[in-house]
């Protein structure tokens, strides 16, 4: 069956229309998502240890409070684990209802558990503890469901030559967020200490640790939810993507009046004598052996590949409160009082992100449609890998050796310098290259009826990846001699990803349906859809086609 005029119409006025004002507005709007779920995430990392100072001190030691091992693995990975829940049912969701209908909850449920978060219940610690996982967990299924909707609605709104870099962009606001969750902490535990201050733990074990830095976490993690409702109103108004609403709802009047208020010229649809059925080119379902023919490998090589990218990225991410000393930008726990040492941590991480994170994702959005997503995330994987194999064969070198007792840092005689480079080093290949483009390449490589749920499963296998991370290799990082064989084996992590890479095609500069296929399934259509659309005085007219 031939792709009718209607479809080409509306196709070729997206792929090749020119970057406008709406497109700058998408970019924002489902970026602020990806800056929330961020901003969710990572905030964690700059409280945890605040939180183990309030709620697990014990007198009969001499060392500051500190979150056991499961707890600590609990609070910042329960979060992954409802991400990954999320990512696969709204996945399935966005191709179920479309994708504007959903988009709307997972902002509301991102905006409620955020809140919910702060306010966890309690006043013993494992009554905290476990009101905070509950909300955390729900927080996660909203940020879930963001990834393969704001991959997907960019990329089926972006044009042809540019769609790498705007879903880069959208993509890019997660550094942003990250950014933002290090200035926040920051911030908030600034004021607090100023107006409350207490001495250094090794001064007062009791009095180091302020009542007043309860309020702390909860405010930063609070914070989340204000950026998300910023954005609240205009999701609302975003219209369906005309690639849902052609190729799945098959309404193509709705499709080019939607794209009609987006673009800068008119699309206009003659009646047809038939309605087109809707799903006309489903000839075939999800995980059946003809899917399994055409995009079973691919599937299999983005879910791989960013299950590996994440077991390396949210390892570096959630354990980086545990090498900041080692690479001497934080000092020892006993010279600081509890909230200053929110402030130290989250300075360092504002630093590393702003130096090394940020930057990474801004050279995939500037370069990514002209060297393509292979080399980015082929280079970034083998870069990451020889990094990160440096810096834990030189660790000891690097880090040095513990400090005596009056000196104010945690080691001495190492090279903290090298070590915070070859860190920073590792964390901008990641963004500059696999942690962009894992994101990017599922929302192109499938058919639209089937582009969120394989989006999902992409993400959720990422998120499998970051589980272990926050679960297994977090383990590695409570004491010092393991960090370096942990660190090792995340380099070699990475160079299976290398690998694993070659599965996954080149999509740069082709169209949605000649990269999926759909051209074919629709008969000889192709790319560059469109060339029979007749123009009279500046409006589109697409002429009727009957049902073939």
């Amino acid at each position: 069956m031939a792709m009718d005029d209607e479809t080409k119409a509306v196709f070729s006025a997206l792929d090749n229309a020119k970057t406008q004002l709406y497109h700058f507005k998408a970019i924002i709007i489902a970026g602020m998502g990806f800056f929330t779920d961020a901003y969710d995430l990572f905030c964690i990392s700059a409280v945890t240890k605040l939180i183990g100072r309030l709620y697990y001190y014990d007198p009969s030691h001499h060392d500051p409070g500190k979150l056991p091992t499961n707890v600590n693995n609990a609070i910042t990975g329960v979060a992954l684990c409802g991400t990954l829940a999320g990512q696969l049912f709204f996945g399935w969701l966005g191709d179920k209802l479309g994708r504007k209908k959903v988009y709307g909850i997972t902002l509301v449920t991102m905006v409620g558990c955020a809140l919910a978060s702060g306010l966890s219940l309690g006043s013993s610690a494992q009554s905290v503890i476990a009101s905070l996982c509950f909300f955390r967990f729900w927080l996660g299924f909203g940020i879930g469901g963001d990834y393969p909707l704001s991959a997907v609605i960019m990329s089926e709104y972006a044009s042809q030559k540019t769609r790498g870099a705007f879903i880069a962009a959208v993509f890019a606001m997660q550094g942003m967020g990250i950014l933002v969750a290090g200035a926040v902490a920051m911030i908030v535990s600034k004021a607090f200490l100023v107006a409350f201050p207490a001495p250094e733990f090794r001064f007062g074990h009791v009095l180091s640790a302020q009542p007043q830095g309860d309020f702390v976490w909860r405010i930063v993690l609070m914070f989340g939810a204000v950026p998300a409702a910023l954005t609240y109103y205009w999701r609302l108004k975003m219209p369906e993507t005309a690639r849902y609403t052609a190729l799945v709802a098959g309404n193509h009047q709705k499709a080019a009046a939607d794209m009609a208020k987006v673009l800068e010229k008119d699309i206009v649809v003659e009646e047809s004598s038939t309605r087109q059925p809707k799903n006309l080119n489903s000839s075939y379902g999800l995980f059946s052996n003809e899917f399994l023919k055409r995009h079973g490998l691919h599937l299999f090589g983005t879910s791989i590949t960013w299950f590996l990218l994440d077991v390396a990225f949210y390892s570096l991410q959630l354990t980086q409160k545990d090498v900041y000393p080692a690479t001497g930008l934080i000092p020892k726990a006993a010279r600081m009082n509890a909230i200053e040492e929110v402030f130290k941590l989250s300075k360092a991480m504002f630093l590393v992100a702003l130096f090394a994170t940020v930057p990474g994702y801004w050279f995939t959005v500037f370069l990514i449609d002209r060297i393509g997503r292979f080399i980015i995330q082929l280079g970034g994987f083998l870069l990451m890998s020889i990094f990160m194999a440096i810096v834990g064969f030189k660790y000891g070198a690097f880090r040095g050796e513990p400090c005596k007792d009056d000196s104010k840092k945690e080691f001495c005689d190492g090279k903290p310098t090298l070590f915070a480079v070859f860190y920073g080093l590792t964390l901008f290949f990641a963004n500059f290259g696999p942690n962009s483009t894992t994101f990017i390449v599922p929302a192109e490589l499938f058919p639209a009826r089937f582009r969120s749920t394989c989006h999902g499963i992409s993400a959720a296998s990422g998120k499998a990846g970051a589980i272990l991370g926050a679960f297994v290799v977090q383990n590695y990082t409570q004491k010092t001699e393991s960090i370096k064989n942990a660190i090792i084996a995340l380099s070699v992590v990475n160079l299976l990803g290398f690998f694993f890479t070659f599965l996954v095609p080149e999509t740069k500069g082709r169209s949605l349906e000649e990269i999926s296929g759909e051209d074919q399934d629709f008969g000889n259509g192709g790319g560059d859809n469109g060339h029979d659309t007749e123009h009279k005085n500046g409006t589109e007219m697409l002429p009727s086609s009957d049902m073939v």
